[in-house]
């Protein structure tokens, strides 16, 4: 498995310091999340999910906890819309350029609005998709919101 990936070089170049995790991705996983986090002994609510929606016919990715779901009203409202839903599993991959289960907010392929749960900047550091299914990148909360230029709020159910 590489190491280098559009996520980790995406972060080399805005200069936030993390670390690398691997584990073995389980495809058949029911929620690739908790499966991540069991596989690297994290919190569930400290290793954070990339999810791909669109808010009024715009994309928009959503950065939560991998224990939580997200609600649609709370994300609509995240960026002043009236409407969310969730993009399907292949129009994810297109506009992120990552593959479902390794979709990571860092260096998509095409850069759209990023909000990140406000309820993870509690944590001391998170863990998220580095750009492969079974790659993870540790870094603090803080540095992980500057590198994305997100917005921080409530979006969880």
């Amino acid at each position: 498995m590489a190491k280098t990936t559009r996520a980790t070089q995406f972060l080399d170049k805005a200069g936030v310091a993390y670390s690398v995790q691997q584990y073995d991705y389980d495809p058949n996983a029911p929620r690739v999340g908790l499966q991540a986090a069991e596989a690297i002994g994290e919190p569930a609510d400290r290793v954070l999910k990339t999810l791909m929606a669109n808010v009024d016919g715009k994309p928009v990715c959503a950065v939560v906890p991998s224990n939580a779901e997200v609600s649609m009203k709370k994300l609509a409202s995240a960026f002043s819309g009236k409407h969310a839903e969730m993009l399907d599993p292949k129009a994810a991959e297109r506009l992120s350029g990552y593959h479902v289960g390794g979709i990571s907010p860092f260096g998509q392929r095409k850069r759209v609005p990023v909000v990140f749960e406000a309820a993870a900047l509690g944590e001391p550091y998170v863990v998220m998709n580095g750009g492969q299914r079974g790659l993870q990148v540790k870094l603090s909360p803080p540095d992980a919101v500057k590198a994305l230029d997100a917005i921080v709020t409530a979006v969880i159910a």
